[in-house]
């Protein structure tokens, strides 16, 4: 295949590893269509990857099998742009579990382009205003506290603030890998959120984000409430007022039966328990749809 008939993956991204909850995540921004199906890599407790500009998707299968042998970022790019006869049009962020990092730009890359790999992270782009957004990127991420989820987005948001893809905006996307953090715990897909084609990606992307955390975040045991007292009251007239009447007023099993009903319909269930408790998530939910009812009532 020629040069010229190689797909452009002009964009910037950041790989991660967080070591105080062993995430390996990737964000990325692009003026490209469905950019999340095409940059982002990742295998939990193996290492996250990144490839872009030209961009050769075969990296990124290819990076994790080489990572899950601990052999290290700078050593897996080299491999992988040995024999690559478009090598200088690649650009490619790796980062493992332990938190090495590499990243390499080829020098036909369209510019500005560049990046910077460090402990815990690498950072780069192509096609972009200049070189303060890579720096943007990086420095939102050496500075930031928090869940990775929201780092990695606060470094996107950092890297358009500072003239971002010189593009334009289109998609984004963010991936998170955790040992057994996906749905119902059975994959290692904590986060995995596309913005395939919009005119504020990133802005849209964490509102994802705030979405994907009250519908599939496993309730925190501070947001455990005892299904007693005024929360069983609470609950047994929100739950008639949403249409789930228990079949029987004060009967435990009754309420939690309708209650499971509910929270199935409304796609919560990783915030589903047996045991008599409500979660405070769902809870809140629960009066917001209330109180939305009124509202519409007296429209």
């Amino acid at each position: 295949m020629r040069h010229d008939e190689i797909p452009l993956v002009s964009t910037y991204s950041i790989v991660a590893y967080d070591e105080a909850t062993a995430e390996l995540g990737v964000a990325v921004q692009s003026k490209f269509l469905a950019v999340g199906a095409v940059v982002p890599h990742a295998s939990a407790g193996v290492g996250a990857i990144a490839t872009q500009s030209f961009s050769n998707t075969s990296f990124g299968p290819r990076s994790l099998a080489a990572l899950q042998l601990k052999t290290p970022p700078e050593d897996v790019l080299a491999d992988l742009l040995r024999d690559d006869p478009a090598r200088e049009l690649r650009q490619v962020g790796i980062v493992n579990a332990r938190g090495q990092s590499a990243t390499f730009t080829g020098k036909d890359c369209f510019p500005y382009a560049g990046g910077i790999a460090e402990h815990g992270f690498a950072a780069q782009g192509n096609t972009l205003h200049g070189p303060d957004v890579i720096e943007a990127i990086a420095q939102s991420y050496r500075s930031s506290k928090g869940p990775l989820a929201e780092r990695l987005i606060a470094a996107l948001a950092a890297g358009q603030a500072a003239g971002g893809d010189r593009r334009g905006m289109q998609s984004a996307s963010l991936l998170i890998v955790r040992e057994n953090g996906g749905y119902g715990g059975f994959n290692d897909r904590a986060i995995d959120l596309r913005v395939d084609d919009h005119d504020q990606p990133i802005t849209e992307l964490a509102r994802l984000l705030t979405l994907h955390r009250l519908y599939f975040e496993r309730t925190r045991k501070e947001d455990r409430l005892p299904l007693a007292g005024e929360y069983l009251e609470e609950v047994t007239v929100s739950l008639r007022a949403l249409g789930y009447p228990p079949a029987l007023e004060h009967d435990m099993d009754a309420v939690k039966k309708a209650l499971f009903s509910y929270i199935g319909t409304e796609n919560f269930d990783e915030r589903w328990s047996e045991d008599a408790i409500i979660d405070r998530k769902v809870l809140e939910f629960m009066r917001n749809q209330i109180a939305t009812q009124k509202n519409g009532s007296h429209a």
